[in-house]
């Protein structure tokens, strides 16, 4: 059914009226004097909602105090526009214990790459590594380095394809994504990789499967992305956030590699490691200083990636509700309550996934040992870590959607993290929204693009390797390991540069929840494309 038929050859141009499914009638919008809400209907988060008992207290209202009763002309900062009723510091003791880690992450970085240096003659300073025959050297800090390298240059060139190209954009990153996926797992299967052919084989034929059961809604992912697009080359500094984000989160990728390498040159055990002259050096220590560096990667890279998505989201938002008196400050003011009110509730959002993403880097350490062990109690764990590993992924995929839209409140409202995540999800509930959210394909395509520079470096990666040759890698006992790390890099340094995209387009939704009135009045053209090219939108956002 058409937009046309939804909206009905009666109306003037540029007149929109709310849809209301099942027949009813529609109500003339617009009678109401300007700054009410029409129909009776409050924003979200204003009447109460019999969710349960507890749920049944009076909550500060959405629509933002600048937004609706100031003038056209008039500006407005960004706390004005969205005003923090009793200003303070929430989760606390998650913020503590980020700074705890990132000094403890810095320290034990300082002390390995003393030593490293000290031993530098032994380690090599170029490809070909020295000496050393023991653990990782400096042919994999240069590896490194070139991962780091390719990971910025293809990450910017996506965001930059997916600013010129959008409405192309899904298609083709779609395509070539399951293209890619197949034709490096039929390369490591020539090469008689075998498990990673097998793994890479099997998320290709999975993505392949994902692409064709979203071709409907293509369409609909198409628009919401052009829109986005046209935002951010309007309002605050989008693409500056995404820039500066992204250069930070390569320098934090490189000395994470930097402190890995000098981890294993430290204290990895070997018969010409000049650091164990003093019996400093075994397995297990290499294992629990690597288990804690990259678990704090884990949690600062998720930390950066959400202080971007934070204030992105405070920018669209502010384009939502005040887009006729845009604050004029909405970039800083956001970055600024970011890193101070929301400093902690961002912490603990992201100590949550990092958990998650390291209890799966352990299954998938677990799962390569079991399949290396052969025989009938490796088949056996194989399949038991497997099916771990799928869990974890939904249990992250999970958590990962309530943070999303509970940090667009934080941003928007300062709230502590677990309130916010309440609130945002009994608003999309009862909205509908989490169907509509759903419906959207641009989250699964932007994944795409992350897993697609993952790719991109695990295959540099294993190229790298397999034509130096390093001394410590001659049984091939460090490849799978440094393939991992290097598609960890790849996926997570695209992932924060992609964050603006799929955070306006949250934000739209989310503040779509809030106040549905707001987007009919104020965003007329945005309703009505958004109806003719999926009409299951005018279930979601209408004025109830």
């Amino acid at each position: 059914m058409s937009g046309q038929q939804y909206y009905g050859e009666q109306q003037q141009p540029g007149q929109y009226y709310p849809l209301q499914p099942y027949g009813q009638q529609q109500p003339q919008y617009g009678q109401q004097p300007y700054g009410q809400q029409p129909y009776g209907q409050q924003p979200y988060g204003q009447q109460q909602y019999d969710y349960n008992q507890s749920h049944q207290q009076q909550q500060q209202p959405y629509a933002p105090n600048g937004g609706y009763e100031g003038g056209y002309d008039e500006k407005h900062s960004y706390d004005q526009a969205f005003k923090i009723d009793k200003p303070k510091y929430n989760d606390k003791w998650a913020g503590i214990l980020l700074i705890i880690t990132f000094l403890g992450f810095a320290g034990l970085s300082g002390y390995a790459i003393y030593g490293y240096s000290r031993s530098q003659s032994h380690n090599g300073g170029a490809i070909d590594g020295g000496r050393n025959n023991f653990g990782l050297n400096s042919n994999t800090l240069i590896l490194f380095g070139i991962v780091l390298a390719v990971a910025f240059i293809l990450s910017l060139i996506y965001l930059f394809l997916a600013r010129t190209f959008p409405k192309i954009f899904v298609w083709v990153t779609g395509i070539l994504n399951v293209v890619f996926a197949i034709g490096t797992a039929i390369y490591y299967l020539y090469q008689k990789q075998y498990v990673a052919g097998i793994v890479f084989m099997i998320f290709g034929l999975f993505l392949a499967f994902c692409f064709y059961t979203w071709i409907p809604r293509i369409p609909f992912a198409a628009l919401m992305l052009t829109t986005a697009i046209d935002i951010s080359k309007s309002y605050g500094h989008v693409y500056l956030v995404s820039l500066i984000g992204g250069i930070i989160a390569t320098l934090f990728g490189a000395w994470f590699s930097v402190t890995l390498v000098a981890i294993y040159l430290r204290w990895e055990p070997g018969a010409n490691n000049p650091n164990c002259a003093a019996n400093g050096c075994s397995k297990g220590t290499v294992i629990g200083l690597v288990a804690f560096v990259t678990f704090a990667m884990y949690w600062i890279s998720e930390f950066i990636k959400n202080v971007i998505h934070t204030v992105i989201a405070g920018v669209y938002g502010s384009w939502y509700f005040c887009v006729h008196n845009f604050p004029k400050d909405a970039t800083r003011a956001a970055t600024r309550r970011a890193m101070t009110y929301s400093f902690g509730s961002i912490s603990f959002g992201s100590l949550i996934v990092a958990i998650i993403q390291f209890l799966r880097l352990i299954c998938n350490a677990a799962r390569s040992q079991a399949a290396d062990d052969g025989g009938i109690f490796g088949m056996i764990g194989y399949v038991i870590f497997c099916i771990i590993g799928c869990l974890l992924s939904l249990l992250e995929w999970l958590v990962e959607f309530f943070n999303k839209y509970a940090y667009i409140h934080i941003a928007l409202y300062g709230k502590p993290y677990i309130p916010a995540a309440k609130d945002t999800w009994h608003m999309m509930k009862d909205r509908g929204i989490d169907a509509l959210v759903n419906d959207c394909l641009i989250g699964p395509v932007l994944s795409f693009g992350g897993v697609f520079v993952g790719y991109a470096t695990t295959l540099l990666a294993y190229l790298y390797l397999h034509f130096t040759a390093p001394a410590y890698n001659q049984d091939g006992g460090f490849t799978a390991v440094i393939m991992a790390f290097a598609f960890l890099i790849g996926l997570q340094i695209c992932n924060i540069f992609t964050t603006p995209i799929s955070s306006g387009i949250q934000t739209i939704f989310v503040a779509a929840g809030w106040d549905p009135a707001v987007m009919i009045r104020d965003h007329p053209e945005l309703y009505h494309k958004m109806v003719q090219v999926y009409p299951p939108v005018q279930e979601a956002i209408v004025v109830r």
